[in-house]
């Protein structure tokens, strides 16, 4: 489990479009029909990855909290499924119904959308306002395996109620830590 940071992709970055299978639903979503004009938060999860299972549950009542406040949330798979099986498009259904997941679990196959967004790890989070520009990329909190820091989603709360409440969101961010995205290699 080595542990990456997040890319720190620049703050007005556009969100690239996407038209991803959603494996819960078995519909194909696009971001389009995906985003908030309040806020879409963007996140790249996996199953099997100790970083994201530490923090999954926290991440399911983030969403819970803010979604009816407007706030749309994206998790997306991007990897490579042939040396990581436990992260199958099956699997991630399962996960995705155990844990009651309140936003679709797309799956990036071709890991097109994964290099577009400069994702790097698992979990790697990033906040589009309403016209889908990045106002917020980092972590969910301090919280990682084995340092006994509660999971609390600090980080993003604080960024989306100031989006919520109309202020900006301070620039000083810290990167997520997790494992890195499985590349296919050629």
């Amino acid at each position: 489990m080595a542990a990456t940071n997040s890319n720190m992709i620049p703050l007005g970055f556009k969100a690239p479009d996407f038209n991803l299978p959603d494996t819960v639903s078995g519909e194909k979503k696009k971001l389009e029909e995906l985003k908030s004009d309040k806020a879409t938060v963007v996140m790249f999860i996996c199953n099997h990855c100790p970083y994201v299972n530490h923090v999954i549950e926290g991440i399911v009542k983030l969403a819970k909290d803010y979604i009816p406040k407007g706030v749309s949330f994206i998790a997306i798979n991007s990897n490579d499924v042939e040396k990581y099986p436990d992260d199958s498009p099956e699997l991630m259904k399962d996960v995705a119904k155990r844990l009651n997941f309140p936003f679709p679990y797309l799956f990036d196959e071709t890991q097109e959308v994964a290099q577009a967004y400069d994702a790097a790890c698992t979990p790697d989070f990033s906040i589009f306002d309403g016209d889908l520009k990045c106002i917020y990329r980092g972590q969910l909190d301090d919280s990682r395996p084995g340092n006994n820091e509660p999971v609390t989603g600090k980080d993003i709360r604080v960024a989306l109620d100031a989006i919520l409440n109309g202020e900006k969101v301070s620039e000083e961010q810290k990167p997520s830590i997790g494992c890195n995205i499985k590349w296919k290699t050629n």
